[in-house]
């Protein structure tokens, strides 16, 4: 990845439904460049395009993270079994106090609630987790360039 690749990923950070053409005229190459090297990024999974919606917006009023603590020997089973569950967002495996970090939106707190009881405490390899519901958002999104 190069200089070009970066513009082009932090152009469409901004505006991931900027045409090839209005790409290509902000960074002065041709289209085609542009075409070829959002092919090449797609393909390679350096990047994915994608829509990114607000979960409040779209009904899923509590957001919360949580912090997992697992038995040694089925941190990778819990992780694909959180992976799996329809509200899961984001599944990272960490170092520190917790073992995997979980990222969900669900309707209300009550779901939360329900959630936490019946699939996440129950769930083979957990040994404790802890729930940090998100008050407020300050910054959204996935870049790294800037």
């Amino acid at each position: 990845m190069d200089r070009l690749d970066e513009k082009i990923i932090q152009i469409l950070r901004e505006n991931g439904r900027a045409s090839n053409a209005e790409v290509a005229r902000e960074l002065k190459v041709s289209e085609g460049t542009i075409r070829r090297r959002i092919r090449k990024l797609v393909q390679s999974e350096t990047v994915k395009i994608m829509a990114i919606p607000d979960p409040q917006k779209i009904g899923f009023n509590t957001v919360a993270l949580i912090g997992i603590e697992s038995e040694p020997a089925k941190m990778d089973d819990v992780a694909n079994y959180l992976s799996n569950l329809k509200e899961t967002q984001y599944v990272a495996l960490t170092t520190g106090s917790f073992d995997i970090f979980v990222w969900v939106a669900v309707a209300s707190t009550e779901e939360l609630g329900n959630l936490l009881r019946t699939s996440i405490s129950t769930a083979p390899g957990i040994k404790r987790s802890e729930t940090f519901v998100n008050l407020a958002i300050r910054k959204r999104g996935f870049g790294l360039l800037g």
